[in-house]
């Protein structure tokens, strides 16, 4: 693994910034020496309800660290890492306002540490329902070879669809995943919501694959994936499917069977993890830090390589400062508000926030719009689950997708932004991270059945017995007085029976229209609370991601500018020098640069490292 060689190589680096008094690039390179720090590659488990994911874990890390249930079993994200010993760790973090301070931003979060042995607990939902234990993940570690790596695998709650409200999280998270799984066993072949979430997953992670599980259940599993593959095909989705069974890999790894584990498919699942996702994580990391250890290695050399110039040419001196003077200018002004990636970034900013935010609003008055027409259609009181169901998936539905497309446009925008910084003078970066962690849409709570006060029994004989009443008596005066007194008992009863009914029948009308209205109040209101929260976030989510962007290409330009100024006054200062000082100082820029182009040098093996 040459992620060492390449945590070696950052900290060398940070020795030569000190060496030669430039703390400004260190800065770059610390940062890069924490990403090498943390070598997870954080795989997702993702899928519909009871499809085997936690079995799927279990089975790859060869432990039962994820509960199984015949009912809905994961409430709570786990993810399995490799620790020299077992542990269990609950995780609870507290969301980041956007105007919070540093010292806000570093607190850690609160880790309660666990026997593994009450995970279920505390990860299921029958120990845990609805995560009211509000635990943001679960953290288990395991000796397994196959994390040692840096593998990590995320077991996720059943996703529900794209509309549910742990398929919007689910979708958030795949924003920093650097692979997903998506799981479906071999009973049926892929639903629409499930070629959704894949076309959605294809477009927010690198790499996507799919695992068809429980093939020692269904007999008919090679049919189930020629067909897969064939909806993969025609919806044009590129990602391998694998047939395995985690039973099978269970049970050989007890039994230490080779056979029955090659019969269980596993072995191509680990590869595949192993080769494709935990090295192209490596070779991702060696070649970030090559590009990072490059560039400082190119500020170190500009400043000696035109101080030698000077030095070995004093005639070509003033040409040599006008250059550099030209540079000085374009380097200060990609510092400057006016900067074509500053318009850029700011105006396209503001045109995400404008956007995302009409469309949130669009399809939360839609969603309105249609939950205000099923109110009408039917009696909330004997629809009132359903409603509420199909509410809250709809609202997830729009939050996911509106989370989903804001972060499609922020990568657009960074691959614009990166290119105008070019365009104007600068450096050729590393791909950046423009989704900050934590960044997604908020948990969606569902809509709260509005308290409407049912009429009581007492009440509503009484109003019957004052409409019939009144009829009664609106029959029996006019037929006593033209003289039908004899009739006039009988066809009072009957029309006080008759205005008693209708008054039942209005009165139970009027409780439904009053409870619809309340229902369209409350989804009102509702409504309006979700769409000020997820917008909110989403507006955040753009705000994190300009200050990133804008802070990472402003210390370059600073870098930039800081290395050329240098190189200027290293220019001047060559002309006040003696012979004997400019030949000794020529020997030693010499050495210094082969030095730095040394350094450079193995960077740049770095990246062709196996």
């Amino acid at each position: 693994m040459a992620v060492p060689d390449a945590i070696q190589l950052v900290e060398l680096a940070l020795k030569a910034t000190d060496a030669y008094g430039r703390p400004d690039l260190a800065h770059r390179l610390r940062q890069t020496r924490r990403r090498l720090g943390d070598p997870a590659v954080r795989v997702l488990v993702v899928g519909e309800f009871k499809q085997g994911k936690s079995q799927l874990v279990n089975a790859l890390a060869a432990a039962q660290v994820c509960p199984v249930d015949d009912d809905i079993a994961t409430a709570v994200p786990t993810a399995v890492r490799y620790a020299e010993k077992p542990s269990a760790v609950l995780v609870r973090e507290s969301p980041v306002p956007l105007d919070a301070s540093d010292a806000d931003r570093e607190r850690p979060a609160q880790r309660t540490e666990v026997p593994i042995a009450k995970l279920r607990d505390h990860v299921s939902e029958a120990g845990n329902p609805g995560n009211n234990q509000r635990l943001t993940y679960v953290e288990v570690g395991l000796p397994r070879k196959i994390l040692q790596g840096g593998l990590v695998l995320i077991d996720t709650p059943g996703v529900g669809g794209l509309g549910s409200a742990h398929g919007a999280a689910t979708m958030a998270a795949l924003a920093n995943a650097d692979a997903v799984l998506l799981v479906s066993d071999a009973a049926q072949e892929y639903t629409k919501a499930e070629l959704d979430f894949l076309d959605a997953a294809m477009r927010l992670c690198p790499n996507v694959a799919g695992v068809l599980t429980k093939t020692d259940l269904y007999p008919q599993w090679r049919r189930i994936a020629e067909i897969d593959r064939g909806h993969l095909t025609k919806a044009g989705v590129q990602a391998p499917l694998f047939e395995v069974s985690s039973t099978l890999r269970l049970q050989a790894l007890q039994d230490k069977d080779n056979d029955l584990n090659v019969e269980s498919g596993f072995p191509a699942l680990v590869t595949y993890l192993r080769d494709e996702i935990v090295a192209q994580s490596d070779r991702l990391d060696r070649n970030s830090a090559r590009q990072d250890v490059l560039g400082v290695c190119e500020q170190l050399s500009t400043t000696m390589s035109a101080e030698l110039l000077a030095q070995e040419n004093p005639e070509q001196v003033q040409r040599l400062v006008s250059e550099l003077e030209v540079a000085k200018d374009r380097a200060a002004r990609l510092k400057e508000r006016s900067a074509r990636w500053q318009i850029t970034l700011n105006d396209g900013i503001a045109d995400l926030v404008s956007d995302i935010d009409h469309d949130l609003r669009d399809r939360m008055r839609s969603i309105l719009r249609d939950a205000e027409a099923l109110a009408d259609d039917a009696d909330p009181a004997d629809v009132w689950d359903q409603y509420a169901a199909w509410l809250h998936k709809e609202i997830a539905t729009a939050a996911g997708a509106n989370f989903q497309w804001a972060t499609e446009r922020a990568h657009w925008l960074a691959e614009v932004v990166a290119d105008h910084f070019a365009s104007e003078g600068g450096t050729v970066l590393p791909e950046l991270k423009v989704m900050p962690d934590g960044s997604g849409p908020p948990r969606i709570e569902a809509l709260a059945r509005p308290e409407t006060q049912a009429t009581k029994k007492v009440d509503r004989g009484i109003s019957v017995f004052r409409g019939g009443y009144m009829g009664g008596l609106m029959v029996l005066f006019p037929l006593t007085i033209v003289g039908l007194g004899a009739i006039a008992p009988f066809a009072a009863g009957a029309a006080a029976l008759a205005l008693g009914r209708k008054q039942v029948v209005d009165d139970k009308k009027r409780e439904k229209q009053r409870r619809q209205n309340d229902v369209k109040v409350a989804v009102r209101k509702h409504i309006d609370e979700v769409q000020f929260q997820v917008g909110k976030d989403s507006r955040d989510m753009l705000r994190r991601t300009q200050r990133a962007l804008r802070d990472h290409y402003t210390a370059v330009a600073e870098e930039l500018h800081t290395s050329i100024t240098d190189s200027v006054n290293a220019a001047q200062s060559a002309l006040r020098t003696t012979e004997a000082e400019r030949k000794k100082r020529i020997a030693d820029l010499k050495a210094e640069i082969e030095r730095v182009d040394g350094l450079a040098g193995r960077a740049k093996r770095l990246a062709i490292t196996a």
